[in-house]
């Protein structure tokens, strides 16, 4: 039964974006181009070509297509995913401006001073004799008529109309092809920039004083993979050792693919550098590929899972669950294992990728609960789709003793393009009621 639904919404899927794409084909393509032209052939092509690099660029990983196709696939059919997006909202728009201005009658020009508005038609007799009528080809018994009107705009549209109609429809889609251009450039931009730092300060009831001020530095959602890869992570790293923290906590999300691919783009984090070190758990996507392989990678770079324990700082435990995704594998979050025997007069903190634990966390008394997960919702408005099925999409949000901070992610899923949901360092610097 599961497997006929998902075959069904992969078919209701599949058929949306054929409608959308044929729909797109007609308003930007057919008319606002000459059929058989060099444009609209090209146009035509993109409208097949650009469907099937999504496609492939969404399922090439999962179908385990070698590296450097993912690679070849990703960066064109994710582009053109967020320019599908902003385009169809950007035509959307058009298409309701579209048929207002055509609805509109077009403005006949007043003709001149003196000049009557119609000319009167001659009085021609059949048994008339010939003479000159002015029009070149009239013989002997011919009357010169006006031109027919120009075939291929609304019925009983002339020359004017179709004129009219080919303006709107170039200038309209032309609009919406700049509009979606800057919003996915400036996206883009911001993500391919690097992540910005961020500072939120936690006061927590139980922290000690000697810990106020203690800075924790939040890394979520870094997505190695085929498009951003070894340069993106060291710009993280670059932009993390910068703020000195106490503590780096990797919060999921770290990869899309396996170690032998993206082995050399996660080797910068060996430079990652803090008094407390740098801890880890999975997320969601960790297990795509095989989670067990990361755990053991990161260890090797330098980082310290924390798979369902607790290590107990100085000033308060330091907490991590498996990500709820690893419940397939028999590796899930286990809170009783991280947190069951713990002294509960000290601070807690809690490292877990997903916001959906966050009563976990509190039967269990955590103080903090670290997370990501949500991008924020990335691409607007997905944050609208995020708040569905997350009890916080960013930032700081309190459940009743228990407060939960949720980062946007350093990086970006699928398109590299970050619109209203900018990615994001968080520094989280605990603060001492005693202080």
């Amino acid at each position: 039964m599961t497997v006929f639904v998902f075959v069904l919404i992969v078919l209701a899927v599949l058929t949306l974006l054929a409608f959308v794409h044929r729909w797109l084909w007609i308003r930007l393509v057919r008319d606002t181009t000459r059929a058989g032209g060099p444009v609209r052939r090209a146009g035509t092509v993109a409208a097949f070509v650009l469907p099937v690099l999504a496609v492939a660029a969404l399922t090439a990983g999962r179908a385990g297509a070698p590296f450097w196709l993912q690679r070849l696939v990703a960066w064109p059919g994710f582009m053109w995913l967020a320019v599908l997006l902003y385009l169809t909202m950007a035509m959307l728009v058009a298409e309701v401006v579209r048929r207002v201005w055509l609805r509109r009658p077009a403005r006949t020009p007043e003709p001149a001073a003196g000049v009557p508005e119609r000319m009167p038609e001659p009085l021609v007799r059949e048994d008339a004799a010939p003479a000159d009528t002015g029009a070149a080809g009239c013989g002997p018994g011919d009357v010169a008529t006006a031109p027919a009107p120009v075939s291929g705009g609304a019925p009983g549209e002339g020359a004017d109309g179709v004129t009219r109609r080919l303006f709107v429809s170039r200038a309209l889609g032309g609009a919406a092809l700049v509009a979606t251009a800057a919003t996915v450039g400036t996206g883009t931009y911001g993500v391919l920039r690097g992540p910005r730092v961020k500072r939120v300060q936690v006061p927590l009831a139980r922290l000690p004083r000697a810990a106020h001020g203690f800075r924790i530095a939040v890394v979520s959602d870094v997505h190695l993979g085929a498009v951003l890869g070894r340069a993106h992570a060291q710009r993280i790293v670059d932009t993390v050792n910068r703020t000195q923290p106490d503590l780096i906590a990797i919060v999921g999300d770290l990869v899309d693919g396996d170690v032998e691919d993206l082995g050399p783009a996660a080797e910068p984090l060996r430079g990652l550098t803090s008094r407390h070190g740098t801890f880890f758990v999975t997320g969601n996507h960790e297990y795509f590929s095989g989670a067990q392989q990361w755990v053991d990678h990161v260890r090797e770079l330098g980082l310290t899972p924390l798979e369902n324990a607790r290590r107990e700082l100085p000033y308060f435990d330091l907490a991590g669950v498996n990500d709820i995704a690893g419940e397939t594998e028999g590796h899930g979050p286990d809170f009783g294992a991280a947190l069951g025997d713990r002294d509960r007069s000290r601070t807690s903190v809690l490292l877990a990728h997903q916001p959906i634990v966050i009563d976990d966390a509190v039967r269990h008394g955590v103080d903090l609960q670290l997370s990501g997960h949500t991008h924020g919702g990335q691409l607007w408005p997905g944050k609208y789709l995020a708040e569905l099925a997350n009890p916080t999409v960013a930032g700081l949000e309190r459940y009743g003793d228990t407060q939960l901070y949720v980062s946007r992610g350093a990086g970006a899923w699928g398109p590299p393009v970050r619109v209203g949901a900018p990615s994001d360092i968080t520094v989280v610097e605990l603060a001492s009621y005693q202080a």
